[in-house]
């Protein structure tokens, strides 16, 4: 067939109506566009409600919990702040002040402590380890949320530790 005989035969088949069009194709064509926005949309759908909700206790003017607040939402949690400062929090929660950040967090009854990158969220919740939950101590710079241009690429080295009931703590992940 030549190029032009397809062009035509394209446009003649294009032009014809919907009706026609499930005719020839014995409902083929509504079965494959369905089938496929499903398979499109339902991860999505499910992401939607199936995502961790990850609860943020911040001080409303610190802008390095603000970047972290948002990558962890870029990361795929659903993500709820109270702007009401994290030092109360984090003491009802049972973490002492020398593993404390500038926020804290929860997410499926794990205590998430300063600027912890959001894969060793993901691996805590995977894992689900029998502890109170994990934490990046301080600020360092480089980390999540530490890491903005006004830092100049600086990168810090730091450790997420994984915090036992007991208040011990052992090396959870390199940062």
């Amino acid at each position: 067939m030549k190029k032009s005989d397809q062009s035509i035969a394209l446009s003649h088949t294009v032009s014809h109506s919907k009706r026609a069009t499930l005719q020839r194709f014995g409902g083929f064509a509504t079965f494959a566009v369905v089938a496929t926005l499903g398979a499109w949309a339902m991860p999505r759908a499910q992401a939607a409600t199936t995502a961790p909700l990850l609860e943020v206790w911040k001080d409303p003017n610190c802008g390095c919990c603000k970047d972290w607040v948002a990558l962890m939402a870029q990361a795929g949690f659903q993500v709820k702040t109270y702007d009401t400062g994290n030092r109360a929090k984090r003491k009802q929660l049972g973490l002492s002040e020398k593993l404390g950040s500038c926020h804290t967090a929860t997410v499926a009854g794990y205590v998430v402590e300063g600027h912890v990158p959001a894969d060793a969220i993901k691996r805590l919740l995977a894992e689900r380890p029998k502890a109170l939950g994990i934490t990046v101590p301080g600020m360092p710079i480089g980390s999540p949320g530490m890491d903005g241009p006004v830092y100049g690429g600086r990168k810090d080295p730091f450790n997420v530790l994984l915090v036992q009931a007991d208040g011990r703590t052992r090396v959870w992940q390199v940062g």
